[in-house]
């Protein structure tokens, strides 16, 4: 069985092409989705290879640098804390109209690996002194727009916009202060969210297979100006954590894009080899 560790090369391997879109090292079609089950089993390997957090070592950051990144630090960790379970309800609904029982399992193992995170995150902010919060205002505005709607293909594609900007993020903060105990952290995340965009991405090319090609384009259309939105307002909550972290708005842009490009290029459907 593959592991989730064998998949991480799948962002890395998406180079931009003119454009700033990306080309496939793969040829189109030649690429076999991982089903449910096996994204069950993903999980459950990846939960047994947690990497230790030297948290002996404390926290290690200078006030100053605690400064730059605290309170985006806590926002952050506030999304990643969520019970999930609308996400949870809709699976459900989901796996129950395409017959796949193993899809609500998996979603539920994915969102025990951000509950993770979360802990992970409020360790730390509590080793530092900087506590947590209770509420944010990018976290509410999220959350909003998801509960709005219960179709799968909507509460999906923010997740994984949301999960490629966390590539970006977590870059950064590794890089803003020379905490062991969040660098390592850090690398724990950065090491989980790729697998995680690949579940989401995989599962979208398959809600999207059958939609015809003018679709599929309004469909990106649609989905890249959502992504300019977030684009947006995440460099408005945490820009300066990212600044921190050496990332100026024209690196945090190109960098942000990059990523993205190569999620869609994992959410098309022309990828994938489907079985009839």
């Amino acid at each position: 069985m593959t592991s989730c560790f064998d998949v991480q090369s799948s962002l890395r391997n998406e180079k931009p092409g003119a454009g700033g879109q990306t080309r496939a090292t793969r040829s189109p079609g030649t690429v076999r989705p991982r089903t449910a089950a096996e994204w069950v089993a993903c999980f459950r390997a990846n939960a047994a290879r947690c990497r230790a957090i030297p948290w002996e070592r404390g926290a290690g950051v200078t006030p100053a640098d605690l400064a730059a990144i605290a309170r985006s630090l806590q926002a952050w960790q506030l999304g990643e804390t969520s019970d999930g379970r609308h996400l949870r309800a809709a699976a459900a609904r989901y796996a129950d109209q395409v017959g796949d029982p193993d899809y609500l399992p998996a979603v539920d193992l994915f969102i025990r690996e951000e509950q993770r995170h979360g802990r992970l995150l409020g360790r730390f902010l509590d080793l530092a002194g900087a506590g947590r919060l209770t509420a944010d205002w990018g976290d509410r505005l999220f959350r909003a727009a998801r509960y709005c709607f219960t179709d799968m293909e909507v509460w999906t594609t923010p997740v994984v916009m949301v999960e490629t900007l966390a590539l970006v993020y977590y870059n950064a903060i590794r890089r803003a202060t020379r905490s062991a105990v969040l660098s390592a952290i850090c690398a724990q995340i950065l090491a989980d969210e790729v697998p995680h965009i690949r579940f989401q991405c995989e599962r979208l090319a398959l809600l999207l297979r059958r939609r015809p090609r003018f679709a599929l384009r309004l469909t990106r259309l649609g989905q890249r100006a959502c992504f300019l939105v977030i684009v947006a307002l995440v460099w408005a909550g945490h820009r300066r954590a990212l600044r921190a972290g050496g990332y100026s708005w024209r690196r945090y842009w190109r960098a942000a894009w990059d990523r993205m490009n190569a999620a869609w290029r994992l959410m098309d459907p022309r990828r994938y080899a489907w079985t009839p």
